[in-house]
Formats: structure tokens, sequence, C-alpha cells
């Protein structure tokens, strides 16, 4: 059956490679992404897909939906398809959308054999305000038994971690007075800001080493002879995990407490971007995932174990609700760090173009495994039941 699969895929390369020049010659930024979601949706409802727009409030998003009408499991792809400022697709989310609709459209073909629904969700914005956590929130993805997508890089990859990340804002305010005449009569907010700074400098010897907090002060003052009566600092602040993301952020709140209260400027504390949640691959999937990658003809010795995770990715929320892999596929043979001119070329290459088919394929396979293998189910279960 996974060679029939195979062959669905093939028989849409033009079609798909259509779809992935069109959105990489388009690019859009996160929730503009029109053009991309209105191509993709319909792609999907063309064939066969009862296909939902706008979903969960977010105007660029979409949930598709293909239920063979037996009883069976439920699996998810993730659709990507924003684009970075001035750099367009230098991440590849046009070929990760492409290659979602391809894998999707491919185990339809086969499903009505086995039982099951499929899911493709279209997921915006992931370079800036993550889509899928907000999609998370809204509790879309509870019901799945899966979420798969595959992410180009410059080499094969397993699927691994990322940080959980939160986006903290220290707002202070004190008392005007003028800096040379009366100082005395001011509340320095900048002070506060820069304690607040301090404080977290001593607080990194104490703890762990994946953490990362890092800040800026986009407002500081207004001019250097008034005592600054408004002041803000905004943070990421990064943990390998959750809980204790959640432990480290009281401790970082205490140093903007301290200050407050060390320089009697008032505080107000919030955040001022969506929170993202660490990455917990699934191991049994990713395991399968490998295992149709060998088959596929790609040489073990090529597929390399995860990197380190430093930074955050909206499908690590996902994975909180769902067994969930994103593994990542070689879309070029040199060294090609994302986010680069040279690295949207091989997002549009031919080499990239084959990078997505293998994981349109590749993702089809493992969820026909996961169709077809209840005690491969159960085992994924397990694993995300004891995570």
């Amino acid at each position: 059956m996974k060679e029939k699969i195979n062959q669905y895929v093939d028989e849409m390369k033009n079609k798909l490679y259509d779809i992935s020049q069109f959105i990489g010659n388009n690019p859009e930024l996160g929730h503009e992404e029109i053009k991309a979601s209105k191509l993709l949706s319909e792609t999907l409802k063309e064939n066969g897909f009862n296909v939902e727009l706008g979903t969960c409030g977010l105007p660029t998003a979409f949930e598709a939906v293909y239920d063979s009408g037996i009883e069976g499991p439920h699996v998810g792809f993730m659709a990507e398809y924003d684009a970075l400022p001035e750099i367009g697709h230098a991440c590849g989310h046009n070929l990760i959308g492409t290659m979602a609709i391809g894998a999707a459209i491919a185990l339809k073909k086969v499903i009505n054999e086995c039982g099951g629904k499929i899911y493709v969700y279209g997921t915006p914005a992931e370079e800036t305000r993550g889509g899928k956590v907000t999609m998370a929130e809204e509790g879309i993805y509870n019901h799945l038994d899966v979420a798969l997508i595959t992410h180009p890089s410059d080499s094969h990859r397993k699927s691994g971690t990322s940080l959980a990340m939160d986006a903290i804002q220290f707002k202070f305010f004190g008392k005007t007075a003028h800096a040379a005449a009366a100082p005395h009569e001011g509340i320095n907010a900048l002070d506060a800001v820069i304690q607040t700074f301090n404080g977290i400098n001593a607080l990194r010897q104490h703890v762990t080493s994946d953490v990362r907090i890092h800040g800026i002060i986009p407002e500081g003052g207004k001019a250097a002879n008034i005592v600054p009566d408004h002041a803000v600092a905004q943070f990421y602040v990064r943990a390998n995990d959750r809980r204790y993301l959640n432990e480290l952020l009281e401790k970082v709140k205490g140093c903007a407490k301290g200050a407050a209260l060390a320089t009697g400027a008032r505080l107000e504390t919030s955040f001022y971007e969506l929170s993202y949640d660490n990455m917990i691959t699934n191991e049994a999937l990713s395991s399968i995932y490998t295992s149709n990658l060998i088959a596929l003809g790609v040489n073990p010795d090529e597929i390399h174990e995860p990197g380190s995770g430093s930074g955050s990715i909206d499908m690590g929320n996902v994975s909180h609700y769902a067994p969930s892999i994103h593994p990542y596929i070689s879309i070029t043979d040199v060294h090609t760090p994302a986010h680069t001119h040279e690295f949207r070329d091989a997002a549009m290459s031919k080499k990239g173009f084959e990078g997505l088919i293998l994981a349109a394929k590749c993702m089809a396979n493992t969820a026909y495994d996961v169709l077809t293998k209840p005690e491969l189910l159960k085992t994924i279960k397990n694993e995300f039941k004891n995570r």
C-alpha cells in the first residue's frame, strides 16, 4: 500500500511543484498569507476534503478534513506558509505547506481501505505570533492521535526538542524632575529597568545551562536632563522545560519587583507575545518516520541526531496536546543556515523540491503505519501519556 501512496505523490509532482513555486514567488508575512492559504485550502477542497476557513478566528488559518467513514485514528498534518520580511521564504515554508497537502491527498487515496480521518491544519504566522499556539489553546488538536510536520534544512535530522519561551514586559512608572536642579524630587523609572537587568544578570549563575534570557529597553526616557518617569524592559525567557520555565519566570519577575521597590517606581507586568512550549518529540512516532525515510532510499548514515534545540517553535505547543514530531529534511548539499538568501534559493531549487516530495511520502507512509498498526498507536499513546 505504501507503494501506492508513493505513486500518488509522484502523480501530483507537477501540481505540487507549481504550488510550492507560486507560494515561494509570492511571499506573505504572518497573518497576511491570503494567497498561500487560499491556494492550499482550495487544492484540498478539489481533492475531496471538507475545508473550514478562518479557524480559531485566524483569517488565514484553515482546517481540512477527510473522513473515511470507518472508525480509526485521527492523523494531522501541519501546514506552514508564512514568509520572512525582505528575504521571503528563507525558512522554506513554501515547501512545508505544500508537502503537508501532498501527504494528506496521497493518504486520502488509500484511507478508505483502512479507516480513520485525515486533518490538515493551515497554521499561519509561525515566524512571528505562532498560529499553532492560538489553535492549541483553543483545543483544536486535542482529538489528534498524531501530529506531523517536516521542516526543510541543510541535512536530514531526527525530530528533537525546542525551548519553551515567554515574552515578558516590565513597565516602570516614576516621577519626572529636573535631573540637575531637583533630582531628589524625581523617581527614575530607567533606574528600575537597569536594576532589573542587573538582577537578571546575577540570576544567570543560578539557572540551568539550557536557560536563555535576553532583553531590550524599547523605552528609557526622552531627554538626559529629565528624570525618566516611564521606562520599559522586554525579555525573552527560555528553558528546555515548560515547568522549569514557569519557576524561572517567577524569579525574573522578582528581579523587577525588587527594582521597583528599590527605586520607588510602580511596576506593571505583562506578556507581549504568545508563549511557546518546549517541543516534546514522541520517540515511537519519530522512529517510524526514520524507518520510512530509510525505506525511501535515504542512507541511515545521512540521518543525523537532533540538534540542541536552542530556538523556540510553535509546534512545541502542539506536542503538549497530541503525540508529535518535527523532523528535518535536506534541501541542499552544502551547509546553508535558514533565514538567509542562500536558503531561500535552496527552497526554490530542484533539490528543494526533491526534499518536498521525499517528505510528503515519508509523512504519508508514517501516518499509514499509525492507521494500520494498533500496537504502534498504543505505544505512541502510552509514551505521550507518560511524557
